[in-house]
């Protein structure tokens, strides 16, 4: 899932580990939710939200996410229960 969030950390002058340390887990964590090769909790990408004062739909940007669109086509074009022939 794309992010936000090194932008937004920057913005804050905070470091990997400061932000990780306000939200409960490492550095390593931070970067690999940054790199995008990890996605966090839903209760993390709240935190992480909080903390920049933004809403989660800003910092995270789930309409641009690889794994929703490969999760819709996996489904074979149905939409929220709706099959869309």
């Amino acid at each position: 899932m794309r992010n936000r969030v090194k932008e937004l950390r920057e913005l804050l002058g905070l470091t990997q580990e400061q932000l990780g340390q306000m939200v409960g887990t490492s550095r390593q964590a931070i970067n690999a939710i940054e790199m995008e090769k990890s996605e966090p909790s839903i209760w993390m990408a709240y935190d992480i939200s909080k903390i920049f004062g933004e809403s989660i739909e800003n910092v995270f940007l789930f309409e641009q996410s690889e794994r929703k669109s490969r999760a819709e086509s996996s489904r074979g074009g149905v939409s929220n229960g709706v099959k869309t022939d």
